[in-house]
This record gives structure tokens, sequence and C-alpha cells, in this order.
């Protein structure tokens, strides 16, 4: 009772608000000129427009916290909202023609009576046409701003699950706007009418920079971003006074002023890492370029050190908005699917802020399951992007997973899948182990194997196919591949089939030559030591077996696990310790953009990537625990990270370009029952 009345009298705030920001927006309007229209709106009516948003976002956020989501009731008369239930599907496709323009973006079509509907994945045509995606506590029905008031005019698409991908339709609001669409094979063709770019205004804010694009009607945009520059694209003809005015003069470089500058700062995988500046906002100002053919503009920006590129649209007179500022986060709440939250916001620590994205997700729900995953699933060896691996598992969501060395491109940490082992765990580092019953387990991880002789003799095997090199015995089974080519010179190699060694063969030079592994056995290499005296054991025709265990006893028990670390909480408590689990202490300083895993005292598991503070670099590992333990993680667990770092959904990274992330070796997948 007191939750419902405390709720109805927000809303009544919220509602005398709204009514203020449209007076104020109307007033705006009527007092400024058409140079100064935009600032003004922004400032008064537009402002307090945004905070009701985001007063009603927090009061959403709170009702579900406290609350049994379920589908809400039918849309008020006021929404206008796009549905159908998709019934026969017609077609589908993972590319996009955006007026001759392909892009990667996955659709399905189907039919509805004599109407065939167009259903678009959600996170795509956010970031490819620009409609940003409210949040919301229905994962059936997502309300979209694309040059509207989400106040006054909201718009709201329904939604459906298929093939891992959220779809949206936009039937009915693509026939409002204007869009045409033609299925031609796995592509949809999509044509519209350009707009006119008619001016582009700029002005320095105390906070940063804001450039203001004039637009005769809507049209699809789409940002790029990279290292300190930025790239939005619009399907707009611009004024060819504006590509004059905006075309910059050819940079003439001084040779005697040339530098070669390094990083000098490389120390493994997630020693890669963007780099913001901890510059003063206003030292450098950013430069516009524009270039534009017969149907498209694109509007270049450097990015200034210390800013972030926002962009969104404005309606009335329609406008393209490119801010510049130190925190460009967008925060959301998303039901994206029974089970699947999509969230982002700015987590504070004491006076630091960083932008969080992550996913929470619930393993008692039905309809997921968690898995390991990585590049190519006949073997160990490889990279790719974490986009490419998650749609070839058919994965809804995934993060990236486990440490890898990058140049032979080889798992670093432990993987095992179904009960079987890929890659065995290596220095005792961090893991998360779990079963398909709901259960998890976060703890520092090693795997005891031992070669046993039919006469009694034994033999330590210290890693299971892994790319981790030490003096001693390693194993290779089937799992690694069709065949292991040796990591260091003199490798000495026995081939063991149904338990009986068949064969000892000379390594030779690291790297030459391959030797296939036996379908019904395994291969032993030697590194680094004298194998005179394990020679004489192993001779062909010794029968042999393997005992193994891990260590702590307890993740005998789950038949997932993936490795990385450092362990960062158990039991609400930081549990921190690089060194125990053998990194380096440089690895264990460095500020980097992360990647995170965790389970809440409820049971949800959170995935969860961690990008540059505003201002400055990324989390350290101690931030980073810190920040788990914000976003009600009990144990967390450090993955990969810096430009390993991906949170993926839906078809597409949730944090940042693909142009800015690695490739990488494994993952893990959040998987849905397909329809």
């Amino acid at each position: 009772m007191t939750k419902g009345f405390s709720r109805h009298k927000a809303k009544i705030v919220i509602g005398l608000l709204a009514i203020c920001a449209s007076c104020l927006g109307l007033a705006a309007q009527r007092v400024c000129s058409a140079e100064s229209l935009v600032i003004e709106s922004l400032t008064m009516g537009e402002i307090l427009q945004r905070l009701v948003v985001q007063s009603t976002l927090e009061l959403d956020r709170e009702w579900v916290e406290s609350e049994a989501v379920t589908p809400s009731a039918s849309p008020s008369p006021q929404t206008q909202t796009f549905a159908q239930t998709p019934t026969q599907v017609v077609g589908g496709g993972t590319k996009l023609s955006l007026n001759g323009r392909i892009v990667p973006l996955a659709w399905k079509q189907w039919q509805v009576g004599e109407i065939i509907h167009t259903g678009i994945s959600d996170v795509g045509i956010q970031q490819l046409f620009g409609l940003e995606l409210l949040s919301t506590r229905n994962w059936t029905r997502q309300p979209i701003q694309w040059f509207s008031n989400p106040l006054s005019t909201p718009l709201v698409l329904v939604a459906h699950h298929r093939d891992a991908y959220r779809y949206l339709d936009i039937t009915e609001f693509a026939q409002q706007v204007g869009w045409q669409f033609q299925a031609q094979g796995d592509t949809l063709a999509l044509t519209s009418v350009p707009a006119r770019l008619d001016s582009i205004r700029q002005e320095t804010q105390l906070w940063g920079f804001r450039i203001v694009l004039d637009l005769d009607r809507p049209t699809p945009w789409q940002v790029s971003r990279s290292p300190g520059e930025g790239a939005i694209i619009l399907n707009a003809i611009a004024n060819p006074s504006l590509i004059e005015q905006f075309t910059p003069p050819p940079v003439v470089e001084d040779e005697e002023d040339e530098e070669d500058e390094e990083d000098g700062e490389n120390e493994g995988d997630e020693g890669d890492r963007e780099d913001e500046g901890d510059g003063e906002v206003l030292d450098n100002q950013p430069t516009i370029q524009v270039e534009t053919n017969q149907t498209q503009t694109t509007i270049g920006v450097s990015i200034p050190d210390g800013l972030q590129l926002h962009v969104f649209s404005l309606p009335n007179p329609n406008r393209l908005v490119i801010e510049l500022r130190p925190n460009a986060m967008v925060e959301k709440d998303i039901l994206w699917a029974p089970g699947i939250w999509w969230r982002q916001r700015t987590v504070t620590l004491a006076d630091t802020q960083f932008p969080v994205v992550w996913l929470e997700v619930d393993p008692k729900n039905p309809q997921v399951k968690l898995s390991p995953m990585w590049s190519h699933p006949t073997t160990q060896v490889g990279t790719a992007p974490l986009i490419k691996t998650a749609q070839l598992w058919k994965a809804a969501a995934a993060i990236n997973g486990g440490f890898f060395n990058r140049n032979n491109q080889l798992p670093l940490g432990a993987i095992r899948r179904d009960g079987y082992w890929y890659s065995g765990p290596i220095l005792n580092r961090g893991a998360i182990a779990w079963t398909d019953q709901h259960q998890f387990k976060f703890g520092r991880l090693s795997l005891q194997e031992t070669l046993i002789t039919a006469n009694g003799e034994r033999f330590p095997s210290l890693f299971l196919n892994s790319g981790y090199v030490q003096a001693g015995m390693s194993r290779y089974t089937p799992a690694w591949g069709v065949s292991y080519t040796p990591l260091t010179d003199n490798e000495v190699i026995w081939v063991v089939q149904n338990n009986q060694i068949t064969a000892q063969l000379p390594g030779g030079v690291a790297g030459e030559e391959s030797f296939v592994i036996p379908v019904n056995g395994y291969l032993l290499t030697n590194r680094g030591h004298e194998p005179s005296a394990i020679a004489k054991s192993l001779t062909i025709g010794t029968t042999v077996q393997i005992e193994q265990k891990t260590l702590p006893i307890e993740f005998n028990n789950y038949p997932h696990i993936l490795g990385a670390g450092p362990l960062l909480l158990q039991n609400r408590q930081i549990v921190l310790d690089a060194k125990a689990e053998n990194f380096s202490n440089a690895f264990a300083q460095q500020s980097a953009i992360r990647s995170a895993i965790g389970i809440t005292a409820n049971g949800t598991v959170i995935i969860t990537a961690m990008h540059n503070r505003v201002g400055g670099r990324g989390p350290n590992l101690t931030e980073t625990a810190q920040l788990m333990q914000q976003l009600g993680a009990v144990d967390a667990l450090n993955l990969d990270g810096g430009s390993s770092t991906g949170l993926y959904l839906g078809g597409h990274l949730l944090d940042r370009s693909p142009h800015t992330a690695a490739r990488v070796h494994n993952g893990l997948g959040l998987f849905r029952p397909y329809k």
C-alpha cells in the first residue's frame, strides 16, 4: 500500500514536471531566434523533459526490483504501438542495404493475414538507424526515441524473439517515416528519401562542446567511434557550402618536429586499452569535416582528450545533436527477454565515475543456459571477434572469457563444457564453475593429472590442452584439434591409443611439423627435461592410464568451468591476490578496461564491461572488485580485459565499437531456445 501510494504521488510530480517542461519548451521556441533555438530548448524545456524521463526510469527500476516482473497491460491510448504477432516466417537474413550501403544486421519477415511484417534486431536498429531504445520492464514492448518526444508522443515497437535475436516490428513505423523494404535473398534493401542538411552550428559549453545539425526531416543515422575521433553517417545530402566550410586545409608535416612515440606498456592481453587522457576539457577545440555523396553525408569529429561522443535526435525542428562531454553514458534498464536484463549506467566510487554496461541473467529461468564457447568449435587454436564467435555458436548474449597467447592464439586457462576439458587451468588462477541445476562456485583452481603405468610408475602431467609452456610433461587430447604442433624445440612426443603407447616421436624444431592426435587417445609431450628416464618407462606397448582431480576437489562436481583471474570477491569480501595467482606486478597494478562476472545474493549472474573512468583510464583490480560489489555481486571473477573486453547482445557489442575490439580466443555464451 505504501509503495503504491508513493509511486502514485511520484507520478503526479512527474506529470507536473512534464507540464512545466512543455510550457518552457514553447516559451523557449517563441522567444529564441532560429540560430539559438537548439541551445535554449536544450537548456530549458528539453533538459527538464529529459529529467522527467530519467525520474520515470528510476521509478520503474525501483518498482521492478520490489515487485514481480510481468508483461504490462495494453498500452495507453496516447502511445503509438506498432504491433502484430508473428505467424509464418517468409524471409530473413543478416545484411541490410541502406540506400545501397551494406551493413550487418539481422532481420526477419513474417506474414499476418495479407500483410508482410518486417522485424529488425533491436540493438542493430539502435546502432545503425539511431533509434534510441528506452528503458522498459516489458520484453514484448520496446519504447523508442527517434526525432520524437517520449513524453508527448511515445513510440512503442512490438518485440519478438527468434533465432537468438530480439526483432522489433517496424512495419507501421516505417510506413509513417517513408521507408520502403524489399527482400533480396539474405539482404533486406531499405530505401528512404535523404534528408537535407541545412546547417551545422557549434558551441562551447562548460562541460565540453555541442554541435547541432539542422535537418529538414528525420533520417537514419549511425555513429562510428575510434580512439580520438568519431564519425556520424547520415542518410542526408549536405548543403554544398557546408562541405566547403568544413573541409580542413591540408596538413603540412614538419619533419624536424616529428617524433616517434611509443607507449612502452604492454603487459599481456589486458595491457591494450583505450586511453582517453587526463587533459583539460577545453584545451583542444574539436574539428569538423563534412563529406557527402548522392545520398549519404559523413560528419567527422575529432574528440579532445578527456571527452566522449554522445549523439541524439530532437524534433520540431528536426535536429541531430552531437555532444562531446566527459561522460556520455545513457542509462538503460531493459528487460530484453525473460530472465535477461540489459543495464547500463555510471557507477561512482568515491570521487570517481565509471561507465558500466552489464547483463543480469536469471539462470533459473528455463529459457536461459550458460556455456563456455571458443572461436573455432573443432580446435583450441585460433581467435576471432567476439561477435563472430557468438553468432557461430548461436548465442543470444556473450562476454569475452579467459586469457590466451595473442601471438600463437592458444588458450591460457580453464575451459570445461559438459564435463569435458577443452583446456586445463594454469597457475592456480581464479575460475567460475556451474552446473545445469544453477549451482555456482568461484575459487582458485588447479588440475592434477598423473600418468600411471601398468607397473605403478607415476609421472605428473602438468598441463592439459594448454598454450602455457613449462618444462615437463603435457597432454593433448582430440579437444585440442586434429593435430598438435610443438611449442618448443626438441620435444619428445608419445602417441597413446586405447590406453597404450603406440609410438615415440622426435618433435624437432618448434612450429615446423604437426602430429596427428588419435581420436581414440591423446599425445604426451615432454619439454625441457632429459627424456631418457621417462623413455625407459614409456616404451611402445606400455599400458597407461590417467588419474585426474581438481583442487579444490569440489570443482570435480561442476561440468562447466571458465578460468581467468584474479578472483575478486567471495562471500561479499574482496579476496584479490594477484600474486597468489602468478600474475605479474605490472598486471596487478595497471588500470585498464575490464570484463568481470559475478553472482548476486538472489542467484542472478552479472556479466559486466567497465570502461575508462570519466577523465581517465579504466579501473584497477581493486576498483573492479568494488564496482562488482556496487552492482550487487557477492562472488566475482575478473576476466580478460583491455582490448579483449566485449559485451555482446542480439548481434552487436553493447559497450564499444567493434572496430576497437580485439579478437579473442574464448568467452561465455548465453543461449536461449530457438523457435
